[in-house]
């Protein structure tokens, strides 16, 4: 198996195994999402068909360029204007639902605009919100934030996310996502929290290079790390310096940022997210 995105909220991370039961009455639950790349369109399906879920796509009055630069161009225009895209209207009724699991992908370190659409034109007070994104590094924990302060009377629980890189993970990941936060039965083995990070080793070094060698967006050096045994096999979690790219002054400043990276047996380090 893959390894497992995801926050766990304090109460859930003191168990060691968890085993969820759905009740009689299973509240109605809605998946919206945004999806550039169908990227996020493949996990939105994967939840809506474990969950029995009704689902829906966002979709634009003017769709963005299939282009990824001309995207990343009319969004940078649209920010310096203050604007948002135009969605069209949803066919859904958001306040027949319990549950709103909202997908996107992650755009400048936050949900993509046409999200932010949404959120000025649905009302998703006292509802229960899971979120769920497509990455090139990471982004969940940050766009989780920001949906938190867009809509402060909803209920904004743990999310999902996943690298644009490892959607052959999605799943057997969104199985255990949805296990865990108690959506469909089944029972799954949490791990034992990292332990103290220590300065890293040679051999350390040379796993988190392999892991983030060949990713253009992340220039880091390994300063601390922590590793833990999985199901998967060894997960690190490393502290490290990202360094500003050369020519790349749009880019945000050297800062200390997590970097994730899974070994699993007889495969190569892959980094799964990075936390900044």
């Amino acid at each position: 198996m893959k390894f497992l995105k995801f926050i766990v909220l304090a109460a859930v991370a003191l168990m060691v195994v968890v085993s969820c039961t759905q009740k009689k009455e299973t509240p109605k639950v809605l998946v919206l999402y945004y999806s550039q790349t169908s990227n996020t369109k493949t996990v939105a399906q994967e939840i809506a068909t474990r969950l029995n879920a009704d689902i829906e796509e966002i979709t634009l009055e003017e769709p963005y360029d299939t282009a990824f630069q001309a995207t990343i161009d009319r969004c940078k225009a649209d920010r310096e204007k203050g604007i948002l895209p135009e969605i069209k209207p949803l066919k859904s009724n958001v306040a027949d639902y319990d549950w709103i699991f909202i997908g996107y992908p992650i755009w400048f370190g936050t949900y993509a605009p046409p999200i932010a659409s949404l959120l000025e034109k649905v009302d998703l007070s006292d509802k229960k919100v899971v979120p769920f994104c497509t990455f090139g590094s990471g982004g969940l924990e940050s766009s989780v934030k920001d949906l938190a302060k867009a809509e402060p009377n909803a209920m904004i629980l743990p999310g999902y996310g996943v690298r644009a890189a490892r959607m052959d993970a999605v799943p057997e990941e969104v199985e255990q996502f949805l296990t865990v936060g108690g959506f469909i039965e089944g029972a799954y083995v949490l791990p034992e929290d990292f332990p103290e990070q220590h300065p890293v080793s040679a051999e350390e070094a040379a796993i988190f290079d392999a892991a983030v060698n060949g990713y253009p967006m992340l220039n880091a050096k390994a300063k601390t790390v922590a590793s833990r045994a999985i199901a998967e096999g060894i997960e690190y979690e490393f502290t490290a310096m990202d360094m500003p790219r050369e020519n790349k002054p749009d880019m945000p400043p050297a800062s200390e940022i997590k970097v994730y990276v899974l070994v699993e047996k007889d495969k190569a380090p892959v980094f799964t997210k990075v936390v900044r």
